[in-house]
């Protein structure tokens, strides 16, 4: 096992990483940009050094700083967490060119399933069930709107080299095909400096399952079943779980062995995940591969026991697997929310800024994956990001009614958050029945909290301040100061947390 390993990311993602490597005894060195000086991943690790200035590309993106830290520190490898460099070829070779080695996957695996042109060809060379569509990216020249007449609309545009949602439209109409063209690779060009497209059939109403797979340079190849991804806002995910409340056995069991066999045809070493499409008919199709571990990761782990970090970590070091197929049950059921600094009642803007007051949820099976403290900052220059709150129960309710639970305990004062949001995706009838697709978020429309449920929170406001007030002037019955001692924690927690909401 290695001695020190540097962490190449920030947020809750770096902690996650510096807790398992506590636990293995190495030492962990961090990185931060000026912006990230007071953050939780720099007090945690063993060591940490600054890499520029607060934007991304002045930082955490630049390679040579990274690397130059690695020298100096003597870490022998990188974890790039996900995100920033994670699925960067580049980077992977510079570290290999430097005697560093990148805990990830090999560069061939990294190339083509980094590029949604070739992992398709590649999926289809192997038996993988892709989505009809185009196999290269579309010359310049090309008649697109033939093209998607003969794919059949409804369509989807989307970045060759893209990833995490960036770059796609969905075109219904052929009047639409030209703007959608144009705007598609304008954003590719910008995200991945390549704007090359693809043309696939467009599914509605379809489900968004990934099967997570790990595998290690001995021939071991694995799978930690799937999560259930379809809760989605502008393709970014909002709500997780594990196991897919769609799966039966026979289902599970075809899209895992493709999974598995996605794997194997690039010699994949290490955590990745493949991603499905289901549409209605519960036929299932190839989208792509994610070659580093991903945010939801929780959710499996808390299913099914395994340290995800800790499989990284040995692969890496040239060690197989310490689970088997065998070992990995399904227990129970897991969620997992995303928290974010956003107001879901402004069109979702991030909302960035000081927390004035944090107190996130604790108790039996949860779960906590965060970064940020009460005084600190969510910045503008990263992820919005607060917290990841995931719940374990034996049933999908239990686990659901924790998580309930979980959003009430928490208390977010200072900055506007999307917890109210969860709570009402949480309660919705479709969500409960396990009725969902990738197009549910947006069939709700405009998110606006119940106007009877703003009454029946401004009372009980009103009702704690007029409590406190009176509780320290004027004359107080004996029954009122007798509770007083007990009381007045309990308003003062039910004060704040209301307070939170406005």
């Amino acid at each position: 096992m290695f001695k020190k390993i540097l962490i190449a990311n920030r947020g809750e993602i770096a902690i996650r990483i510096i807790r398992t490597c506590r636990e293995l005894g190495v030492k962990t060195v961090a990185v931060y940009s000026e912006a990230d000086r007071d953050s939780l991943h720099v007090r945690f690790a063993d060591e940490a050094y600054c890499v520029g200035p607060p934007p991304s590309t002045e930082s955490y993106l630049v390679i040579p700083a990274l690397l130059e830290v690695c020298r100096t520190s003597g870490a022998e490898a990188v974890h790039p967490g996900y995100g920033f460099l994670s699925e960067n070829a580049h980077f992977a070779q510079c570290c290999i060119d430097e005697g560093i080695t990148f805990i990830g996957p090999g560069i061939e695996a990294i190339n083509k399933m980094g590029n949604k042109s070739i992992s398709r060809t590649t999926m289809i060379e192997n038996n993988v069930p892709v989505i009809p569509g185009t196999e290269a990216p579309i010359p310049d020249d090309a008649d697109i709107v033939s093209i998607c007449r003969d794919i059949g609309f409804p369509v989807m545009l989307k970045a060759a080299a893209g990833g995490g949602g960036k770059g796609m439209r969905i075109v219904n109409r052929e009047e639409e095909v030209e703007d959608a063209l144009r705007a598609v690779k304008r954003e590719a060009f910008a995200a991945f400096a390549n704007d090359d497209i693809l043309v696939e059939r467009y599914f509605d109403e379809s489900r968004h399952i990934e099967v997570q797979v790990m595998c290690d340079t001995h021939g071991n190849y694995l799978h930690l079943f799937e999560r259930e991804c379809s809760l989605q806002r502008r393709y970014q995910k909002v709500i997780e779980e594990c196991p897919s409340p769609v799966m039966d056995e026979e289902l599970r069991s075809k899209m895992t062995a493709a999974a598995i066999q996605a794997a194997k045809s690039v010699n994949y070493a290490g955590a990745g995940t493949v991603e499905f499409l289901v549409d209605k008919k519960r036929d299932f199709y190839f989208l792509e591969m994610n070659t580093r571990i991903q945010v939801e990761h929780s959710v499996t782990e808390m299913v099914t026991g395994a340290d995800m970090v800790k499989e990284q970590l040995l692969v890496a070091a040239g060690e197989p697997l310490s689970i088997t197929q065998d070992d990995l049950k399904l227990n129970g059921a897991a969620v997992e929310c995303r928290i974010y600094a956003e107001d879901p009642e402004n069109n979702f803007l991030p909302a960035p800024g000081h927390i004035q007051e944090l107190i996130l949820p604790k108790g039996p099976y949860v779960r906590v994956d965060s970064c940020v403290y009460s005084g600190g900052d969510v910045s503008m220059h990263y992820d919005p990001m607060i917290a990841k709150v995931v719940t374990w129960g034996k049933t999908r309710d239990e686990a659901r009614l924790r998580m309930l639970r979980a959003l009430d305990e928490s208390i977010i004062y200072g900055i506007k958050s999307n917890v109210l949001f969860h709570k009402m995706l949480l309660t919705n009838e479709s969500f409960m029945s396990g009725d969902i697709h990738t197009k549910f978020i947006d069939g709700l429309g405009e998110f606006k909290p119940e106007i009877e449920k703003e009454k029946h929170h401004i009372a009980i406001m009103a009702a704690i301040c007029a409590r406190l007030q009176d509780s320290g002037r004027g004359k107080v019955s004996e029954e009122v100061r007798e509770t007083d001692k007990l009381d007045s924690w309990r308003m003062a927690g039910k004060y704040q947390y209301w307070a939170s909401r406005f």
